[in-house]
């Protein structure tokens, strides 16, 4: 199964990635379902697949569902796309594509079937800790330095938006990684980079106060996800 899953995916990434020049997804996204590098594209997705199959016919059924279902997914991202949507469109597109790839793998080593005798209480519980690391630790946060009302001006100029709510939510999941695979030099690798990176900023703001707020942020964030991540390593070891 696994091996057939690995194939699958390299077949996958060369066809999407490595053969796709940027010229073909221009020319798709303007002329759709007309473009003649569609078709390129799909034809470099089936010669990928045979190769890596070996070019064994005993995948012809697997080999047909892949080509014919990325054609049509790709047809119907190409027509529902804009400047809007494109980032959930481009994952969706991917998701898409693995999901058939595990359909695929399921013909020939049946495994979804055997889903049921998974415990789902490992499953819930990292579910659970995944949504405490990330959403609510971001609404815990917010509530706690709330009382401090600090903005740093010249920065909010030049910042992205929402752009530190993506980075905590990042931090926070490879500080709770980190926990759950016991790898705690990562965890102050990573907030030695932070610490780096911030100096600049904090240097040329010259504030303490904002010095402080950054830095009680920080230890909150980091705290959290270890706190979250040692729940999760003690639990998980009770199911």
């Amino acid at each position: 199964m696994l091996i057939l899953f690995i194939k699958l995916i390299l077949a996958h990434l060369i066809g999407d990635f490595l053969f796709q020049p940027v010229t073909w997804v221009k020319h798709k996204n303007k002329h759709k379902h007309k473009s003649k590098f569609l078709y390129y594209h799909v034809a470099v997705h089936a010669v990928a697949l045979a190769v890596v199959l070996g070019f064994d016919t005993s995948y012809w059924l697997g080999f047909i569902i892949t080509i014919l279902s990325h054609y049509g997914i790709d047809v119907l991202k190409l027509h529902f796309r804009n400047s809007n949507n494109n980032r959930w469109l481009f994952a969706l597109d991917q998701l898409a594509h693995l999901l058939v790839i595990a359909v695929v793998v399921n013909i020939y080593t049946p495994y979804l079937s055997q889903l049921e005798t998974l415990n789902y209480n490992k499953f819930l519980l990292l579910m659970a800790c995944l949504i405490g690391v990330t959403t609510m630790a971001s609404i815990v946060m917010k509530t706690i330095i709330s009382k401090w009302k600090i903005e740093d001006k010249s920065a909010k100029k030049e910042a992205l938006k929402n752009a530190g709510t993506y980075i905590g939510i990042l931090e926070r999941l490879f500080v709770f990684l980190f926990v759950v695979l016991g790898f705690w030099e990562g965890i102050g690798f990573l907030l030695a980079a932070k610490s780096i990176f911030r100096f600049g900023d904090l240097s040329r703001a010259k504030d303490r106060k904002l010095t402080e707020y950054v830095l009680i942020g920080t230890l909150i964030s980091f705290g959290m996800a270890m706190l979250i991540g040692l729940v999760y390593t003690t639990l998980i070891t009770m199911l």
